[in-house]
């Protein structure tokens, strides 16, 4: 396209009509669960710690009566939300724009659609169904079906690739990706594994198959519970859906502990530190909500730009942007 014509949508029509059935659809679907629709902030006054997500910041300039002008654009809704759940509001969701920094390209954009909802009572294997189903109604609305099949992380690698992720060593990890050259520089066990999944398991995945992952290894726990496995591992109650080899959704059986959840958002910023990145503050009102009595409960994000990339059958998301980065 000519530089003047870089005003136009980088989506068709189509895919932007599609998109708004697709919001009409989700509220319905939450709507006769009578899960209740919530808007929560865009800026807070902390980050997301994860060292493999960057935020973006602003200053503000007005007013702060002493609170930091260092603001934090979300890069999901997740904190307050279980605000609202520890107060005592119960079953919820939000689907609304978040922002990660660095990520711009043929599947990503700096800014994105995110669904994320939490059931009271649920763990994280009750609530892959939910995610599922929600799912499927999606890929009806373009005359499209997939049935789901579940696995645990160390099943997946064990079947596919004939390794144990919980015993293999590094070397037999950065064997395993083969052809596949990457610099060791800086990474650590969990990097290799994450490569493994991207490079070797993701692309076999079953074009029009749902796979749900879950039970991670515990030091991939992020926000989740731990338990033991049964063999003594330690594992992680998460999981992440999968529509063929495209991640839609990252789910947790919810981590209530708050005490635990300060070390891991300390351990975060110690590794941002060796990395020499920039450290979000903790998020201390979530800490305080956690503490005060957070209801047993599970919690999964979903990638909305992802799902409509899959029901149109595209890899650009582009296509399912108005405007992409590069026309915003």
């Amino acid at each position: 396209m000519s530089p003047d014509q870089d005003w136009q949508p980088s989506a068709s029509f189509e895919s932007l009509r599609l998109r708004a059935r697709l919001n009409a659809t989700i509220r319905a679907f939450f709507a006769d669960r009578e899960v209740v629709e919530v808007e929560t902030p865009v800026l807070s006054v902390a980050g997301n710690t994860d060292p493999n997500i960057a935020s973006f910041s602003l200053q503000f300039s007005g007013r702060t009566d002493g609170a930091p002008r260092t603001r934090w654009l979300r890069t999901s809704p997740e904190f307050p939300l279980k605000r609202l759940l520890a107060a005592g509001f119960g079953d919820c969701y939000e689907l609304g724009r978040v922002f990660r920094d660095g990520e711009a390209g043929g599947r990503h954009n700096p800014e994105f659609s995110m669904l994320e909802w939490y059931r009271l009572g649920w763990d994280h294997r009750r609530l892959i169904d939910e995610t599922a189903a929600l799912v499927r109604t999606a890929l009806g609305l373009v005359g499209r079906d997939a049935g789901l099949r579940s696995i645990t992380y160390r099943e997946l690698y064990r079947q596919r690739l004939g390794l144990d992720p919980f015993t293999a060593g590094d070397e037999v990890l950065r064997a395993a990706l083969g052809e596949v050259v990457i610099d060791p520089e800086g990474l650590n066990r969990d990097d290799w594994l994450d490569l493994l999944m991207t490079h070797r398991l993701q692309p076999t995945f079953a074009a029009d198959g749902l796979l749900a992952v879950h039970d991670y290894p515990a030091s991939q726990c992020a926000l989740a519970r731990l338990r033991d496995d049964g063999d003594g591992w330690p594992v992680a109650e998460r999981f992440e859906l999968y529509l063929g080899p495209l991640e839609l959704a990252n789910g947790y059986h919810e981590l209530a502990d708050s005490a635990e959840q300060g070390a891991r958002f300390d351990r975060d910023r110690a590794l941002r530190a060796e990395r020499g990145v920039p450290a979000p503050p903790r998020d201390e009102a979530l800490l305080a909500a956690l503490g005060s009595g957070f209801p047993a409960c599970a919690g999964v994000a979903l990638g909305v730009d992802r799902l409509l990339m899959a029901m149109l059958g595209t890899g650009r998301i582009a296509d399912v942007l108005s405007f992409d980065f590069t026309r915003a």
